[in-house]
């Protein structure tokens, strides 16, 4: 078993960013992430944001970037982005509806993220992808998640988010096994039957078997924290509490 560090994917507060980036990096390093995950830049440089996270002892643990900028001319850019960031997971959140409509779109989808991997190695970066409900729900006799990762190489990044699967009506658990040593960053997002707003640790996620797979056939190197729900409270203090939540259970 490796302790694996906990980060929170900044969209999760999003809000406040746009307001005081400098302040929110802040205050996530002082409840404890020890890094974060980007879903935009909030109009700052790479440069910028390196000296912000490195103000507040932060590493980067991924990117959330659409497809487009890791195909052609584009994925140089965002491969030179990343490196001043000190991150190598450049992480795709979604896919428009024309990627993902057919079982034959996912397997074309598979096709273009498995061409995009082969160049981001050679400048020292991963590709992956992110999931949400539809990729657990089924689609001509089979997962989309199957689909699109039994058909691309094991560099690509599958990044599992548990709470939008289990929201899907699937058991993303069983996948962390099934593609070995692929799960390098996951999702730590609560789902629950009877609260909507449950807070990580807080639901009906068995999160020690999330763990232990995690920590020895998942190869994870990042859990990151992602809290969307409409609380009473304030989003940093929702994220605080996951994170609060998480050292409770040994994390």
């Amino acid at each position: 078993m490796t302790r694996i560090p906990i980060a929170l994917q900044l969209y999760s507060v999003r809000k406040d960013c746009e307001s005081d980036l400098p302040g929110v990096l802040k205050s996530v390093a002082r409840m404890g992430y020890e890094g974060v995950e980007f879903a935009g830049y909030y109009g700052r440089s790479a440069t910028e944001l390196r000296a912000m996270l490195d103000d507040n002892g932060l590493k980067c643990a991924g990117t959330h970037t659409g497809l487009a900028t890791i195909l052609g001319d584009e994925l140089q850019r965002t491969a030179d982005f990343n490196r001043t960031l000190g991150n190598r997971f450049l992480i795709v959140p979604g896919l428009p509806a024309e990627r993902r409509n057919s079982r034959a779109a996912w397997e074309e989808t598979a096709r273009i993220f498995s061409e995009a991997s082969a160049r981001a190695q050679e400048l020292g970066m991963l590709v992956g992808y992110h999931n949400h409900a539809i990729e657990f729900q089924e689609m001509d006799g089979e997962l989309p998640w199957d689909t699109f990762f039994a058909n691309t190489p094991d560099a690509v990044v599958m990044q599992v988010d548990i709470g939008n699967a289990l929201h899907g009506g699937g058991d993303p658990v069983p996948y962390i096994a099934r593609y070995p040593g692929r799960a390098l960053t996951v999702h730590i997002k609560e789902h629950s039957a009877t609260d909507d707003a449950a807070l990580v640790g807080d639901g009906d996620v068995n999160w020690a078997e999330v763990f232990q797979l995690c920590e020895t056939v998942g190869r994870t190197e990042w859990y990151i924290v992602e809290y969307e729900k409409n609380h009473s409270l304030p989003p940093l203090e929702c994220v605080d509490r996951c994170l609060q939540n998480l050292k409770r259970m040994g994390k």
